[in-house]
């Protein structure tokens, strides 16, 4: 057991003493709480981020750019895409498919206090986004006649109250034994001098390693290992803010799987050149994802021989990732690369009183990994049933244009159905809501042909 004198012993051999130059000022719970974040803290692994701070900037060299090959919307119809689609199908029916979700982020900025997870989503139902992912995964359990490992990434700021949140809703109907969540791993903020950051006297400052750390998590939590021995040999990634993602994609996994691939990843078509998400591409090579403001203005506007936009396959943050791969990644550490945020924050100085302050964050984006993975597939999805995430209180990406997204689709398949709709309400849509347990596409949901509920916000199909 570490005691607070051991902790502090290893600060200062670390040079990071100065963490402790308050404790004579703090009471009993305050020294509680500083001495445990300090035990926790891997002073090599931040003796190495401090080094990333004064290393010289990279010379700045000429990229080779090239878009991603792409298996496009119109191949799914295909022979190819059949046989994908069987593939898939025994990887889910022999229970081969894990699921990985990020969900460390909290509402606030949509004015919720909560996890983001618990933000109510549903048009008609109002339930949250966790609700539909958890809808999915028990429509693939029913469709496919398998268990569904669901592994949820959570933060030190929601790690209680998203599993308090699952508890209180039964676990949306899954099987507890089912539902797992690690936490995040949190770094501490580093000043010019690669010195830690205090937040207050007795609270260091960190902030989340990135969602490349959900790899690292996997491992360190030991739920890749018990993801292994459960027999999964493929996971699949998503986050919590797109209640359209479709984490039980036959299709994907089994192209994914054929390809032998690492690392895959579903894209969206850019709505135009101007739109700000990064693109999956080539770099110098190898598969990437270009960020917006990395792109060259002529080559966001570059066009191919049938007009579209070359770079074009928008990231949506959804990938199939072969477990050995993680494996690989996390053998010893995280084999990905630092990203460096440089940024005022909110500290302590040495005299103990709060003040703005240059300091620098640390973090690994997931789709690093893409270019370590020697083969890629990169599938081309329809925005309009796969991707309408919450990230904005108002505009583009905001819970208006995610409902409206939601109900114009399952308006579209209780129309195709013979279904009578709802009148359009103030927003100019049929408010309609569809239970991923009922149907997961148009196809499906005409088959079943299922009768509505009829409530005051509209038809809701469960």
């Amino acid at each position: 057991m570490t005691t607070h004198a051991d902790a502090r012993a290893r600060a200062e051999a670390a040079g990071q003493g100065h963490v402790f130059r308050f404790w004579n000022d703090l009471d009993g719970p305050a020294r509680e709480r500083l001495g445990a974040e300090v035990a926790a803290l891997d002073f090599d692994q931040i003796a190495e981020l401090g080094a990333l701070l004064s290393a010289p900037p990279a010379a700045e060299a000429q990229r080779e750019l090239a878009p991603p090959e792409l298996f496009r919307l119109e191949q799914h119809a295909s022979e190819q895409g059949d046989e994908a689609r069987a593939r898939g199908a025994e990887l889910l029916g022999k229970g081969q498919v894990g699921y990985v979700l990020v969900a460390g982020g909290q509402a606030s900025r949509l004015g919720y206090d909560g996890p983001k997870g618990a933000f109510p989503v549903g048009p008609v139902s109002g339930d949250p986004l966790f609700a539909f992912h958890a809808r999915r995964l028990a429509a693939a359990s029913a469709r496919h006649g398998c268990r569904t490992p669901w592994a949820i990434m959570t933060s030190p700021a929601n790690d209680a109250t998203t599993k308090a949140f699952f508890a209180e809703h039964e676990h949306f109907g899954l099987d507890p034994s089912d539902v797992h969540f690690f936490q995040q791993e949190m770094l501490p903020a580093l000043d010019d001098d690669g010195r830690i950051l205090m937040s207050a006297r007795d609270r260091i400052f960190l902030a989340p390693n990135g969602h490349g750390g959900v790899l690292w998590g996997l491992a360190r939590s030991g739920l890749l290992a018990k993801l292994r021995d459960a027999g999964v040999t493929q996971l699949s990634y998503f986050q919590v803010d797109n209640p359209l993602a479709r984490p039980a994609d036959p299709l994907f996994l089994g192209l994914h799987a054929a390809a032998g691939a690492g690392m895959s990843s579903k894209v969206v078509k850019k709505r135009d050149a101007g739109e700000k998400v990064g693109v999956l591409g080539k770099v110098d090579g190898r598969m990437g994802c270009i960020e917006y403001s990395d792109l060259p203005e002529d080559q966001r506007e570059q066009r191919d021989a049938d007009g579209e936009l070359t770079f074009r396959a928008g990231n949506i943050a959804v990938h199939a990732i072969r477990r050995e791969f993680v494996e690989e990644l996390t053998k010893d550490k995280l084999e990905l690369p630092w990203h460096l945020a440089r940024k005022k924050m909110k500290v302590v100085d040495d005299a103990g009183e709060p003040v703005e302050a240059f300091g620098t964050k640390f973090e690994t984006f997931v789709f690093d990994a893409l270019g370590r993975s020697t083969k890629s597939v990169t599938l081309e999805v329809d925005r309009a049933i796969e991707f309408s995430p919450v990230k904005n209180a108002e505009g583009e990406d905001s819970p208006a244009t995610c409902r409206r997204d939601l109900c114009k689709m399952f308006a579209g398949w209780a129309a195709a159905a013979g279904r009578a709709l709802p009148e359009v309400d103030a927003d100019g849509v049929h408010p309609v809501e569809v239970d991923p347990r009922v149907a997961e596409s148009r196809e499906e949901f005409v088959a079943a042909a299922p009768t509505p509920k009829p409530t005051e916000r509209g038809h809701l199909y469960r």
